[in-house]
């Protein structure tokens, strides 16, 4: 069998979009001729590969297996291309960024504002997600995680140094009902939780002692997955919430909100920008590498 090599581009892209209308406005060609280009796939490989129905598209469990083989080795292709490319240019293509809702330092606006600013020729895609991934099969160029999600292979740079978790409420709250002294207390107190999605079970709040994690398993009378429904629930009264203290600094300043517990809320490793080990970087990506070393 002879690999069509063009072929494997346009069903990662396919894959990737999931949609064939998208795939064909991406590189430019019909529907019908990215549709085709599918059909003779699965006709050289012997196996049905993508679901079409007339609203979506999704992958067999064929073309599942295969995109997770062939997509990094396409993404390291492109980025092969955008190298030799950009020995005539600047960084230039679109950038896809997979980042945790709660990395404030990245998300912050005047962080990308100048990252676009310094590189105009430079299309930035960000997906804001706290579920967890493989971004090089999604088509993402790189992420922005905590460091301990991030699996070994993948090459980390730090974005913001160190971060804290905090317990929080509002004055009027601690007033009424008085500070917890110990993080077991949370168990009979007003709580706001954190849960990444529906189904899922809230978010385990963190602390140490003495040099030891603990965590406790709040029952939280709202749940969540909003950090700023959080605050403002917070900010009204509405009972305690915990998150990173970055998150909630501005009202910290205001005195909208005060802390609690800090004694156990040590400061650990935050958030890192990563992507795979590849020996052709693509310029925009470095560009990118090179932004968050300066602007951390």
């Amino acid at each position: 069998m002879q690999p069509d090599l063009n072929a494997f581009a346009v069903f990662v892209l396919v894959a990737e979009q999931r949609s064939f209308r998208a795939a064909a406005d991406r590189i430019g060609v019909t529907r019908s001729a990215v549709s085709q280009t599918i059909r003779r796939l699965e006709e050289t490989v012997g196996i049905a590969l993508v679901r079409r129905t007339t609203r979506s598209v999704s992958l067999t469990e064929a073309g599942e297996r295969l995109h997770a083989e062939v997509a990094p080795a396409i993404a390291d292709m492109r980025a092969a291309i955008e190298t030799t490319a950009s020995l005539r240019g600047l960084p230039s293509g679109q950038l896809r960024l997979a980042v945790s809702s709660i990395a404030e330092g990245f998300l912050s606006g005047p962080f990308l504002a100048s990252f676009a600013e310094a590189n105009p020729r430079v299309q930035i895609d960000i997906t804001v997600t706290d579920e967890e991934f493989d971004i090089v099969a999604q088509g993402y160029d790189a992420g922005v995680r905590l460091g301990e999600v991030i699996e070994q292979d993948m090459i980390a740079v730090s974005v913001a140094g160190d971060e804290r978790q905090l317990a929080v409420c509002a004055p009027a709250y601690r007033d009424r009902f008085g500070a917890p002294s110990h993080p077991r207390e949370l168990a009979a107190r007003r709580c706001i939780s954190w849960r990444p999605a529906p189904g899922i079970v809230p978010y385990r709040w963190e602390f140490a002692a003495d040099g030891k994690e603990f965590s406790v398993a709040v029952a939280p009378e709202i749940t969540t997955n909003d950090m700023a429904l959080m605050i403002k629930l917070a900010v009204a009264g509405a009972g305690i919430t915990f998150g990173m203290e970055r998150s909630f600094r501005p009202w910290l300043e205001r005195g909208e909100l005060v802390p609690l517990l800090e004694a156990y809320c040590p400061s650990f490793a935050g958030f890192y920008l990563y992507y795979p080990s590849r020996r052709n970087l693509a310029p925009k990506l470095r560009a990118l590498v090179d932004h968050v070393r300066r602007f951390g």
